[in-house]
């Protein structure tokens, strides 16, 4: 794919600036399948015939399925909330708060994409109880990321999009099928754990059990797998049985200070 797209939400981690190293490394197939979507870079920027997209994170699913069957009605609306009155601390905190009450899916994934663009940092966060709890991010300028969201609606139209356990999407894959892995990261520091995106932790025990997987699907059912994480000693460890490995510096791209942004190793193993 000649021209690179952008995902329309904001999103930590996201694998936009490592989209065509990703893309060079996965082969052709039927299928790709990411357990992990997150944001939707390496789909966006890929070119298969059919994709099947998970997250554990119902209301990023439930977003995507809105955009692929009824896009025209939802950008419009979604287009409404962004403006200079709803662009302050009061509102939004407003718009989260009956987000956080409501159980309605269409008004959900409207404030949904309203607060990844008003909130702070990119951040998508949810406290034990399920509640959204990321603070306002004070944008004095804000983008309303409707080529993008034109461009995924069109694409979403070769997507199957599930809300599941990562091992219910493994188990969906087929000889030939490619699966790619951006699970939530191994955390560089013990006060650098992250685990509250979706209110389900991701600890040690799940990342081996994911490199578990991703052998088990590649000896059993010639699947080819993917997956992305920090480049550390453990990780080096849980993917001893990759057939290959790349460590490459990536910028982080969520950091409070911007000026503080420092690259770190990240590792792509490859199962097959």
């Amino acid at each position: 794919m000649s021209k690179k797209h952008r995902a329309f939400l904001k999103w930590a981690g996201g694998k936009y600036s490592l989209s065509n190293v990703i893309a060079k490394m996965l082969p052709q197939g039927e299928c790709l399948i990411e357990p992990f979507v997150g944001a939707g870079s390496i789909f966006l920027n890929t070119d298969y015939p059919s994709y099947i997209l998970n997250d554990i994170n119902q209301d990023l699913i439930n977003i995507y399925k809105i955009l692929q069957l009824k896009p025209d009605a939802f950008i419009q609306d979604a287009k409404s909330l962004f403006s200079s009155e709803n662009n302050q601390s009061e509102v939004y905190y407003q718009f989260r708060k009956e987000f956080n009450e409501s159980d309605d899916s269409y008004f959900r994934s409207l404030v949904f994409l309203y607060m990844n663009r008003h909130g702070y940092n990119g951040l998508c966060r949810y406290n034990k109880s399920g509640g959204y709890n990321v603070p306002f991010g004070q944008y004095k300028r804000l983008y309303f990321p409707e080529a993008e969201l034109n461009f995924f609606a069109e694409k979403a139209q070769q997507a199957t999009f599930v809300c599941e356990d990562y091992r219910q999407t493994f188990n969906r894959a087929k000889a030939g099928d490619v699966i790619y892995c951006d699970p939530p990261y191994v955390p560089l520091s013990k006060t650098a754990n992250f685990t509250s995106y979706s209110g389900n932790g991701f600890g040690l025990d799940e990342q081996a059990d994911l490199a578990n997987a991703a052998e088990e699907v590649s000896s059993k059912k010639s699947v080819v797998v993917l997956i992305s994480n920090h480049d550390t000693i453990w990780t080096r460890k849980i993917y001893e049985h990759a057939v290959k490995t790349k460590s490459i510096q990536v910028a982080r791209t969520i950091s409070t200070k911007g000026h503080k942004r420092e690259k770190v190793a990240e590792l792509l193993a490859l199962y097959k």
